[in-house]
């Protein structure tokens, strides 16, 4: 993404990639919050073993840090294992405090494709679908109005995420970016060839909370919600 007016930074712990644009550079507040989270994930981790590994949703623990709860919720109702949501959680958290703490009014946080974004007018995100002739062809139109949200993509042909299907891309939309992560993970998980389209968009639409999804596999794209799409 470009934003002409906005100053580029990355933060980088470990797994932990950050794209920041933001009206200054927040490169060492940023630095400040991923650590802090990235220790309360790990020490929740260490006592609770399982919440590394596991494929399908654990149950809700409300003595859990809130960054925690957030993926346990979104995996509940996404269907799938709470470390499908944590590359979403963290840029909605990191986010959403810098926004706070320093008084901005705009910000964008992308994580390995997985994306929290505030911006006062309309912004355009390009897709990055791999092999697919339709990557970097198409991408959605956000309005002023329509953030915060959260843009996340999952892929079986991109990256280093576990997924179980073989789409090139899924780009899920909501209000919880943790959520749209952990659902970009089950569309993908159940987009294993052309015909799986119109019914994952149709789980897609039973899940309360994401409001978009476009899915590409190959030269097939299929669409559903509140989203505009736009050529580049």
């Amino acid at each position: 993404m470009v934003a002409e007016g906005l100053v580029a930074c990355e933060v980088r712990v470990q797994e932990t990639d950050l794209q920041i644009l933001a009206a200054v550079d927040v490169s060492l507040a940023a630095l400040d919050l991923v650590r802090q989270y990235r220790n309360q994930l790990e020490n929740y981790i260490a006592r609770h073993p399982v919440f590394l590994s596991a494929m399908t949703p654990l149950p809700l623990d409300r003595l859990a840090p809130p960054l925690v709860q957030e993926m346990h919720r979104a995996a509940i109702a996404a269907g799938v294992g709470p470390m499908a949501a944590v590359a979403g959680v963290i840029s909605e958290f990191v986010g959403r405090v810098l926004l706070d703490q320093l008084g901005l009014s705009e910000i964008v946080v992308e994580n390995g494709g997985d994306i929290y974004l505030q911006r006062q007018g309309e912004a355009m995100v390009a897709i990055f679908a791999g092999a697919s002739p339709l990557s970097n062809k198409v991408g959605l139109r956000l309005r002023a109005g329509q953030t915060p949200i959260g843009i996340c993509t999952s892929s079986a042909t991109v990256g280093h995420s576990i997924s179980l299907g073989q789409a090139d891309a899924v780009t899920v939309l909501s209000a919880s970016t943790a959520l749209a992560d952990a659902v970009a993970t089950r569309i993908g998980n159940e987009t294993k060839n052309d015909r799986d389209i119109n019914q994952a968009l149709a789980i897609a639409s039973g899940i309360e909370g994401v409001s978009g999804v476009l899915i590409i596999k190959g030269e097939n794209l299929g669409v559903w919600g509140d989203l505009e799409l736009v050529g580049f």
